[in-house]
Formats: structure tokens, sequence, C-alpha cells
């Protein structure tokens, strides 16, 4: 039976609290803070730090190319039309041979992937596939749902080896109402709360999760965590409750840390219950949105620590305040403003994959420099064209920087970090910082290099590399 060999999950940095947001309005305001995605970030970016995540340090954790597939959930992809699993797999450095999808249309996207997966190691056509899910959703401004909303991204490795076993899946299926979001629309709908929670939420959840237990023939006092996704802190317990499983035994649907996330919500929780899961454990996973799918999780194992994951918690506790609404205006293009487009080459991108999503470089095969971009003479020895490829690495340690005040054609206030940097094991390269007060980074400050969007030019998104220095956690 299909196993989960590894977990992961990714919150972005900057925090906004709901007061201020309340107050920009002067609306009521929700307890709590919600995750906000920097203006680099979107659901792609956010998918490949959750996936980096899940997979462990560079070298040091599971070795991407070992994984036959990707599947990405997520209902606000940068493309309508354009695979988004292809751009992840590349970044994370997975090999072209494999099987990439994307899910969509609905907040149980991750767990449809995630079965789909399953199916796929259990019938013996993969033997692993790495389900990654993410999403930034908008809401309408001055609304309580802005509010509500938080982004984030959640990933899950599913394997015939592993840690953990999944059985009972069960999917209602169901018109439901709920949230919904036209294709012409900018901004998450919602109908009133009450009615979509006892009529639409509630209903298919609580009929999944019995169905689910009953088929893995699972007691529901034999729970030991509940996985129960749910828009808001008290829907979760009803469902639970109505199943038969102690609502003491929730995981927290991170509701006031983060916000709701959308797709990526069951996985994030998931991660956080297998993080502290026991041997013997069964833990009960219930998804919904459009129906509901819900699976038993049931331990064979502890999981082993993996060197380069942060943990759910880890990625909550370690984040930078943002000081107002209208950072978050900013962020979330909502103030439209006039831009200049930098030129763009499809062409060039595409040739040049290597080195900007699959972040390759060339390794003198002479004097062993690390030479990045690709040239024809060695910078070191001045050897032509010997040179193999090899992968870079994502820690680096500032040599030198400038702060400058012009970004894609425009001044800035705030100025923008340029780094050139030392990667761990040799090579020195020239990126942008991002998530920094450019007061805080100093030559010799430690850095990780993370996946984000550059620009939008000639109509297409250009994803590259960046750097950032992460504060303490709860700083």
């Amino acid at each position: 039976m299909a196993k989960i060999a590894s977990f992961g999950a990714y919150v972005p940095l900057f925090r906004l609290s709901r007061e201020e947001m309340a107050n920009a309005w002067g609306i009521p305001a929700v307890p709590g803070e919600r995750a906000v995605a920097n203006a680099d970030e979107d659901s792609i970016t956010m998918a490949v730090a959750a996936g980096a995540d899940c997979l462990g340090a560079s070298g040091k954790g599971i070795d991407p190319s070992s994984i036959d597939g990707l599947f990405f959930a997520t209902t606000t992809a940068p493309y309508n039309e354009k695979q988004c699993a292809g751009v992840i797999a590349a970044a994370l450095d997975m090999r072209t041979d494999i099987n990439t999808a994307d899910y969509t249309g609905s907040l149980r996207s991750a767990t449809t992937a995630l079965r789909a997966a399953v199916d796929a190691v259990d019938s013996g056509s993969a033997e692993s596939i790495l389900v990654v899910a993410a999403d930034c959703r908008l809401a309408e401004p001055e609304s309580m749902l802005e509010q509500l909303l938080g982004d984030g991204a959640g990933a899950v490795l599913i394997s015939k080896q592993g840690s953990a076993t999944l059985r009972g899946f069960t999917s209602i299926a169901g018109e439901q109402i709920g949230a919904w979001r036209r294709s012409k629309d900018a901004y998450v709908r919602s109908f009133e709360g009450k009615v979509e929670s006892k009529y639409g939420y509630v209903l298919s959840a609580v009929q999944a999760g019995k169905d689910c237990l009953e088929k893995a023939d699972v007691n529901p006092a034999d729970v030991a965590r509940g996985v129960i996704t749910a828009g808001d802190p008290l829907s979760g317990g009803k469902v639970a409750g109505s199943i038969g499983v102690d609502p003491g035994k929730l995981e927290d649907v991170l509701f006031f840390s983060v916000g709701n996330p959308g797709v990526p919500l069951v996985l994030m929780m998931l991660a956080n219950a297998l993080e502290q899961a026991k041997a013997g454990d069964k833990l009960l996973v219930v998804n919904n949105g459009d129906g509901a799918d819900a699976f038993v999780v049931e331990l064979d194992e502890e999981f082993a620590a993996l060197e380069g994951r942060k943990s759910l918690v880890g990625h909550i506790f370690q984040k930078k305040n943002l000081p107002n609404y209208t950072s978050y205006v900013r962020f979330r293009g909502l103030m439209k403003k006039e831009t200049v487009d930098p030129r763009g080459s499809a062409v060039t991108y595409w040739r040049d994959t290597k080195i900007e999503l699959n972040f390759h470089a060339y390794k003198c095969t002479k004097c062993n420099a690390v030479n990045y971009p690709k040239p024809r003479v060695c910078v070191e020895c001045g050897t032509k064209d010997q040179f193999e490829e090899v992968k870079l690495p994502k820690t680096a340690i500032v040599f030198t920087y400038t702060l400058d005040h012009i970004d894609a054609g425009q001044y800035c206030n705030v100025a923008v970090p340029r780094l050139v940097i030392d990667l761990e094991g040799g090579g020195r390269l020239f990126l942008s910082m991002t998530d920094a007060d450019p007061d805080d980074v100093e030559i010799g400050m430690p850095v990780d290099i993370v996946f984000r969007r550059l620009h939008e030019a000639s109509g297409f998104y250009n994803y590259y590399w960046k750097c950032r220095s992460l504060p303490e956690a709860g700083s």
C-alpha cells in the first residue's frame, strides 16, 4: 500500500495584524493575524518552498531525481493555460521523464491530487509522487473575508516506502453552497457563513469521515489526531463530535496564526500532525470543498528528523510583521499604477532553463572553479570548454552588496539590496535580496537562496532565484 515518505510546509515570512486591517477601513477586527505572501511570491514559488521543505537539505535529504512525478494543487495558478507543475518540478531539479499534473477548481484539490498519487503508487505506475499545494487567494478589500484568508503551502511525498500507511480513502461529491470565484472574478466570493457551514461543510465532512472510519475499520475513539480542515476555529469541532472523535484531539486549523490558506490547509495541518505523531497513532484526515475527502493515516513508525526541514511550527514562528495595511495593498497589487514592462524573451527563458530554474552551474574540470552562468572560458584558469554540469547549493555568505533605489525602471523609497554571494562549496553569484530590511544587510551574513517571481515581461512570468536572511523565530 502507498505510504507517506516525507512531508513539508511553508508559510510566508510576513504577517499582518487583523486589527491593522480593520483600522484601515474602520470595521471590526477578527482576533489574530494572517500570513501575507511577498510581492515576488505566488502559488508556484510557495509550492517550490514547501516541496524543498519536504525533500530536505540539498545533498543531505531526499534526492529529487528519485521521484517519478509531481502533482500541484491550487485555485490560484498564475497561469490559466500553462502547466505550473512543470515549473515547480524544474525548480526542485527533478527529472524530466516524470508525470506532472495540475489539480484545481476546488478547495479539496490537494486531497484529489493526493488520492491520484496514491492510486499511481498502488497501481505500480510510479514508485513515488510528490504532491504540493499552495494558494494566494484574494478577498475584496474592506470585507471580513480579507481578514480571514492567509497564504501558505504544503507538501507530502507518496511512495512505496515510508513511515505511514494511507487507507480507507472516501470521497463525497456534492454541489454545495460555499466559497467560489468565477473566471472573470478577482476576489473570492462567499454566501452566508452559517448556511455554508451547516448545509455545505458539516454534512459532507461528517459523511466522509464516518464512511472512511468504517471502511478502514477504525473506531473513532482510537483516532489519535483529527486533521479536519475548516474555515473557522469552531466548525471542525462540530464535525469531530458528529463523527465521534474527541474535539480535543483536533489539529489546529491555523485560523489565528496564518488564516485560511485554502487548498494547502490540509497538507499543512497533516505535516504538523505527522511531525508530532508516534508509532501506532491513527490520524483521521477530512478535507472539505464541493464535497469532502477522508482517509486514515496509520504510523508504522515515527518519522525521522530530516535535515533542512523547518516544520510548520518553525515557519509560523519565524516571521516579520508588516507595519501597515498599505504594505499589504502594495504586495497584492491592489493599488494600480503605471509600470515599466521589462523586455523578456520566451526563447531565452526556455534556453536557460538549466541555469534559471534548475539552478545548475558549470565546474571547470581542470581547476574545479564553479562558473555561473556557463562561459566558454573558465574565469579562474582560462581553460576553454572544459566544464561539467553541477547543482548549486541553496546556502551562501554575503561577500559584498549595494543598496539600489532603482528597480524595474522605477524609484523605490526603500532600497533593494543587491548581493554578491559566495556559495557553500564554491562559486560566486550576483542576486537580489527579498524579505529584507536593507539596514540589516551585512558582509559575511549567511543567506538562503529562494525561488521567486522576478517580473512579468512580454506577457509571461519570469521566475528566478533571490536571497533572504531569516530572523530568529518569534522576532
